[in-house]
């Protein structure tokens, strides 16, 4: 009787502890985010660099997913805007007056570190900012990192064209840090922030200064590559890829973890061995031609993401708040438009196919439209060819600079490098193109003219 009343005994005490563990909820993925400034589209061996080697990053996307329609925007500080925000930078609303193309976004914006703090996430960003003025010293701080959500910030407030000065937190640490050492110090930070972090679900920000110019690379790299300067900042950077995916791995965090890598616009086509390609992409940093803003982006997640994979899919950096929301169980923003869209099934190889029209601006000025394989470009008004449509034009190839004077339509699937107008072969498409153009307008803006859907903070324009 004893021995029966023991057996019952046991067999309580292993029924709660057996349904304890059925029920124990599955951790949350981490996100590390690894952002390079400039990065062409084809920088990178697995996008076809005929000089660069970059054998970490090509194992990335062996054990992934590529894209090849991914976009960002055209320059630096609207790029992280995007990413930030989940939404198309002239949305945004502003703690500026709107004219400069890199914003100081308001503190009325929602950040993904903002959604994912309620939700248990530690969040950390490391490297450059450019979100609270496009200066190293003449910037907002109350707009900075720990300012907009980052619980842990090792950061510069902006581009390095001429200095580096480092912040942890709002406090300066460095000032001029020696460029040449950037991108292992952002890397060992970020490697420290893993592994405070490990055991809870985080959020990693890695913005690397480089390779925007001033190009600068250790002695360790210098004169390594066939791919000149350029290339030794390029292979750093995929050494230091490295370091973090070994770091993941030994932590034993390898199946919790997406890990991304992108880059923020197309290169900056600058002196000859300073800046990158995009080839076969036409365009650069600041054009609306591809080059100037489709940029490499994989992903690599065990278990998540099928290896091997390619997607062809029309995704962008606005993408990326709605899909770590889905991905993580945060709530998305109900008081405001996000445009990024879930793309977490395109991730795992559910989703293969995509119709979402994705809009170019160029600053405050819409330039074109991309849907399916058609993209449009607008004719460019009196204004753009005083305005946006000037202002950068030493920053790109010659033969782009010219003004289109007419509705320019490519097919992208048949000419990626945007040689060959069509629109009078196809009026039906044109047409079609047009509605979109005239849906965004009203809902976001045009020329300087925001929509009834743009965020305005007072003052701006």
């Amino acid at each position: 009787m004893k021995f029966n009343l023991l057996l019952v005994a046991i067999a309580q005490t292993l029924i709660p502890v057996s349904a304890v563990a059925e029920d124990t909820p599955q951790r949350p993925p981490n996100f590390i985010i690894i952002f390079t400034d400039d990065q062409g589209y084809q920088d990178l061996g697995c996008y076809d660099s005929p000089d660069i080697k970059t054998p970490v990053i090509d194992q990335m996307a062996e054990e992934g997913m590529k894209f090849t329609s991914f976009y960002a925007q055209t320059v630096c500080g609207p790029s992280r805007a995007a990413l930030m925000t989940g939404s198309y930078p002239y949305r945004n609303s502003r703690a500026d007056d709107g004219s400069n193309p890199h914003p100081a976004i308001s503190a009325s914006e929602i950040t993904i570190p903002e959604i994912l703090n309620p939700v248990g996430y530690s969040t950390g960003m490391i490297g450059k900012w450019d979100l609270a003025g496009h200066s190293q010293t003449d910037f907002q701080a109350d707009l900075s990192p720990q300012k907009q959500g980052f619980d842990y910030s090792y950061w510069t407030p902006s581009s390095n064209d001429r200095f580096v000065n480092l912040y942890k937190g709002q406090k300066l640490i460095k000032r001029k840090a020696q460029m040449g050492l950037l991108t292992n110090l952002y890397t060992t930070k970020a490697i420290e922030f893993i592994t405070r972090e490990k055991d809870s679900p985080f959020f990693l920000y890695l913005a690397h200064s480089l390779p925007h110019t001033k190009l600068a690379v250790s002695d360790e790299f210098k004169g390594k590559s066939e791919g000149g300067l350029y290339g030794d900042v390029i292979e750093e950077l995929d050494y230091n890829v490295g370091r973090i995916l070994e770091h993941v791995k030994a932590l034993d965090l390898d199946d919790d973890t997406y890990i991304i890598f992108t880059s923020d616009n197309g290169p900056w086509l600058i002196k000859k061995d300073h800046g990158g390609h995009c080839a076969p992409l036409r365009g650069a940093k600041t054009s609306t031609y591809e080059g100037g803003l489709r940029v490499p982006f994989i992903i690599r997640a065990p278990g998540n993401v099928p290896k091997g994979t390619t997607s062809d899919l029309v995704t962008a950096t606005i993408d990326i708040l709605p899909t770590v929301a889905s991905l993580s169980g945060a709530d998305l923003p109900q008081d405001r438009v996000i445009d990024g869209i879930d793309i977490s099934k395109i991730f795992t190889g559910e989703q293969q196919e995509l119709e979402r029209p994705y809009f170019y601006y160029q600053h405050r000025a819409l330039r074109a439209v991309r849907f399916g394989e058609w993209k449009l470009h607008l004719a460019h008004s009196e204004a753009d060819r005083q305005n946006e449509g000037a202002k950068w034009l030493n920053h790109i190839p010659e033969g782009d600079r010219p003004y289109m004077d007419e509705l320019t339509l490519y097919n992208l699937n048949e000419d990626i490098g945007e040689t060959t107008n069509v629109a009078k072969d196809h009026p039906e498409v044109v047409k079609e193109l047009m509605e979109h153009f005239e849906a965004i307008k009203k809902d976001l803006g045009f020329q300087g003219q925001p929509g009834i859907n743009a965020r305005r903070s007072e003052g701006q324009k």
